[in-house]
């Protein structure tokens, strides 16, 4: 690769993983909000905790979706076919609506059987019903908004994304502590007003997501497309993107189980680990936007026919991925100190959050690989078979009935039982690597799919 060529891969890499990582370092700073206005209030704070990870689950049924789209996306428009990217625009909002269903009519209709499912403290349950019912709005406005902005990220407007992301997440912030506390005469909702915080949030992010797709005009959302897609682009959407999609959901599924095992496990295990959890996030926000920008990056140069730059940009990222993990596994650890200082938990719960941050040391590692290979480079090219088949025997095979086992019949104490949960990441490293160096991956998957084919 040419001096030129590398200075416009790290330009093209930099253009996409600055504003991603910010987008996703604002996305985490929300549970961080609640999380430090809830502090002084462990029960409400435990209870927020349990129920968003019912958005958690939402979250990953969308961006399942949404990276199906990106993949097609990402390559069409490498190939220069803005028709087709139209046309798996409508095709992904088709397949989201019967999500935003199912999710809006359990937690507005069903919460307490929902926070059941997590933890069988009446404090807790009690105090998520309301949380779950407010929150239920905001999954409409948020997965519309994930599957436009997987579009908008692809057609060259990261930028725009971002910051209509920012301001969504300083409104979030700030509705929060009007809602939570009662300003400005306001009622005082607690754990509810975080949910209404969070519904207003989504509204306003949607309707900048609207607004950006109609001034650019680079691609549009047809109610033609929704309504009737195709068979060729339905077969070949469902061949590389269904293994993705139930990959994506038997592992939140499985993470939702080690938040039920952990949930079981008491007020000051669920307290801890709901801020080792918004730590994590905030410190792997780079991983993320290194998988979702290398995605494209790939993608790009796999939909215009030119593999060995692609295999190069692999190389690359994957070099990257190895390095940031490295970096941000000790910085979460090295966090341990600080965050301990600004929380008002029991000292159990302090001492598990303690050497719960020094685990995400080698987890975070172990994430930024993974997340940049299975989620990132693998998805470019179609390669997401391998993604599901590994994720799910990890986590099904392994961590939640060893965790189970662990945490119910062993009875082992909490922290034995958070390492054991912690070890997806770890445990799949040797076969993804493998993989990788395979270079399966490298796959043009729209090469011969033509506009007047589907």
């Amino acid at each position: 690769m040419s001096i030129s060529d590398n200075a416009a891969f790290r330009k093209k890499l930099v253009s996409l993983i600055l504003p991603m990582t910010l987008q996703n370092f604002m996305f985490s700073l929300v549970p961080l909000a609640d999380t430090v206005m809830l502090v002084r209030d462990q029960d409400a704070m435990s209870a927020v905790s349990l129920a968003s990870q019912v958005a958690f689950v939402f979250n990953m049924f969308c961006i399942a979706l949404a990276s199906g789209c990106s993949m097609f996306a990402a390559q069409f428009w490498g190939k220069g076919d803005k028709e087709n990217i139209e046309r798996i625009f409508g095709y992904s909002m088709k397949l989201l609506f019967p999500i935003l269903a199912v999710f809006f009519g359990c937690t507005m209709f069903m919460p307490e059987a929902v926070m059941m499912i997590y933890t069988n403290d009446p404090t807790l349950i009690a105090n998520g019903i309301p949380y779950l019912r407010i929150a239920s709005f905001s999954y409409i406005f948020m997965g519309l908004s994930i599957i436009y902005e997987s579009i908008l990220k692809n057609v060259g407007l990261v930028k725009q994304c971002t910051f209509a992301s920012t301001v969504m997440v300083i409104m979030n912030v700030c509705l929060n502590a009007v809602f939570i506390y009662g300003l400005f005469g306001f009622p005082k909702m607690g754990a509810s007003g975080a949910a209404l915080a969070s519904a207003t949030a989504s509204l306003i992010g949607f309707i900048f997501c609207v607004v950006y797709i109609h001034k650019y005009k680079i691609v549009s959302l047809k109610l033609k497309h929704i309504l009737k897609t195709g068979i060729n682009l339905r077969k070949r959407y469902s061949k590389y993107s269904a293994p993705f999609f139930l990959n994506q959901i038997t592992w939140s599924l499985g993470f939702t189980m080690i938040t039920v095992i952990m949930g079981h496990l008491g007020n000051d295990a669920v307290a801890a680990n709901a801020i080792v959890t918004v730590i994590k996030d905030i410190v792997s926000s780079f991983c993320y936007a290194l998988g979702a920008g290398g995605a494209i990056v790939v993608g790009n140069e796999l939909g215009a026919g030119r593999l060995e730059e692609a295999k190069d940009y692999g190389k690359r990222i994957m070099k990257l991925c190895v390095v940031s993990g490295i970096v941000l596994g000790l910085i979460a650890a090295a966090s341990a100190p600080l965050v301990i200082r600004f929380v008002n938990l029991t000292p159990l719960a302090e001492h598990y959050l303690f050497i719960m941050l020094l685990m995400c040391s080698y987890y975070i590692l172990g994430r930024s690989i993974n997340c940049t290979t299975i989620g990132g480079i693998f998805s470019a090219g179609g390669d997401t078979r391998f993604g599901f088949i590994c994720d799910t025997v990890t986590m099904w095979a392994f961590i939640v009935p060893a965790g189970a086992l662990a945490a119910f019949v062993l009875k082992l104490p909490v922290l034995w039982v958070y390492f054991i949960l912690n070890l997806d990441e770890i445990i799949k490293l040797p076969v993804v690597i493998s993989r990788y160096r395979q270079f399966k991956w490298l796959n043009n998957i729209v090469n011969d799919m033509e506009t007047d084919d589907i």
